[in-house]
């Protein structure tokens, strides 16, 4: 399929499928029962890969502004998400010597779920998060946080105010930046001449090795390997000096980044072998993005033939959490009322309304003790270990946990 687009990086044409997913809604829209019988806009979730800077992408079909404003997803409903951050700032703290001379400012601070840790140690923090609800949850935590988009203007507004960071931080925000130039041009205004930044965010190779198409949404805009996020960094001046390859999300990058020529950050091995381990895998061919969309497909025919097969024998199938890669797999795969009765999640802004496209019913966790399903879908996979111990008791009436990403796996 042609397109006239462009690469949100690089410019070039945008001509070459990586998959395409159909037309579906925000993922994070959810409705509330009064507006179920009004129309919903559908978008395409068409991604793209460019063959020149091999950067995975969408195109921008929804101003972020409407995305992000009001926006449904809070970090601190996840335990180990939490425990995840609060690793990563002892960690940091203890490798750049953080102290209360330090300023560190993190990207999409979502709740205050991470600073809140840097706060409690005394290490001045600030954060920058576009959604005012959001937001709020950490101003009444005492975190300072400004409610704005960034890019190159706020990065001088900083600046001009003698506000640099130490250690500039964005975990899973990469993705979410449709003017990527725009966004890596501001972090290297920001960050000091020996400062550091990390980036997190989900690797495409295990995107594509474990067919997580639902992690694909139309507020992800781009989908990145080490490859492609190191081009970019280096059109702004900025040098990847170090990758980590973590369990989050499904599998995910955290990236280390200095000022190019910085030498206090030397480049480090790992940044190397990952490199040379994604050019074995065809990042840099474009067959190896061809393959991706039958993958996706036969995981569809999986999960659907489970689901019939529970069905006809009269099985009961509820689902677990109401997350944006739970609706992209609900919509592309056809998942009604039909298929699951309701699904429950523990953020209280969800409950009590209805997925997006597929009109599943959110409820609170006890539901599930009330119903007794015969089956728990996790659409959260990535946290599949801790919501299985966490609901432990499905066991106790015979019920198990069902997880369809690779593939169908029943546990």
């Amino acid at each position: 399929m042609k397109t006239s687009s462009h690469c949100r990086f690089c410019g070039e044409s945008l001509n070459y499928t990586f998959v395409d997913l159909g037309m579906t809604p925000l993922c994070e829209s959810y409705i509330d029962a009064d507006h179920l019988n009004m129309m919903e806009p559908f978008y395409p979730l068409h991604v793209y890969v460019c063959p020149k800077c091999f950067l995975v992408q969408l195109e921008e079909y929804v101003n972020p502004h409407e995305i992000f404003c009001d926006y449904a997803y809070f970090s601190s409903y996840s335990d180990s998400w939490l425990q995840h951050a609060k690793t990563y700032t002892e960690m940091m703290t203890s490798r750049y010597s953080l102290n209360d001379s330090s300023h560190v400012v993190e990207l999409a601070s979502n709740d205050g779920y991470l600073l809140q840790n840097f706060v409690a140690a005394g290490i001045p923090a600030l954060g920058i998060e576009p959604a005012k609800n959001v937001a709020q949850v950490a101003i009444d935590k005492g975190i300072t946080t400004i409610t704005e988009f960034f890019g190159v203007k706020l990065a001088k507004s900083l600046v001009d105010d003698g506000k640099q960071a130490d250690l500039l931080l964005g975990n899973n925000v990469l993705a979410q930046v449709p003017d990527l130039n725009d966004f890596v041009a501001g972090m290297k205004l920001l960050l000091k001449q020996r400062g550091v930044i990390t980036m997190e965010f989900p690797h495409l190779v295990r995107l594509m090795e474990e067919n997580q198409f639902d992690t694909i949404y139309h507020e992800h805009f781009s989908y990145f390997s080490l490859i492609a996020v190191e081009k970019v960094f280096a059109a702004h001046g900025l040098t990847i000096f170090d990758v980590e390859q973590l369990p989050t999300h499904g599998g995910s990058l955290r990236i280390y980044a200095c000022h190019t020529g910085e030498k206090s950050h030397p480049t480090l091995a790992a940044v190397t072998d990952l490199r040379t381990s994604e050019l074995n895998f065809g990042l840099t061919q474009m067959a190896t993005y061809a393959s991706f969309a039958e993958q996706v497909r036969e995981t569809k025919r999986k999960l659907l033939e489970f689901l019939i097969n529970c069905k006809r024998k009269g099985k009961t199938v509820v689902g677990y959490g109401a997350p944006g890669k739970g609706n992209t797999l609900l919509n592309y795969c056809g998942i009604g009322t039909d298929f699951i009765d309701f699904t429950v999640d523990r953020n209280p802004h969800k409950q009590g309304k209805f997925s997006p496209g597929t009109h599943i019913p959110i409820y609170h966790p006890d539901g599930i003790k009330k119903f007794q399903p015969d089956f728990l879908l996790i659409l959260p996979w990535n946290l599949k270990k801790e919501i299985i111990s966490q609901n432990s008791y499905v066991y106790d009436w015979g019920g198990k946990f069902v997880v369809p990403i690779p593939e169908v796996a029943v546990f």
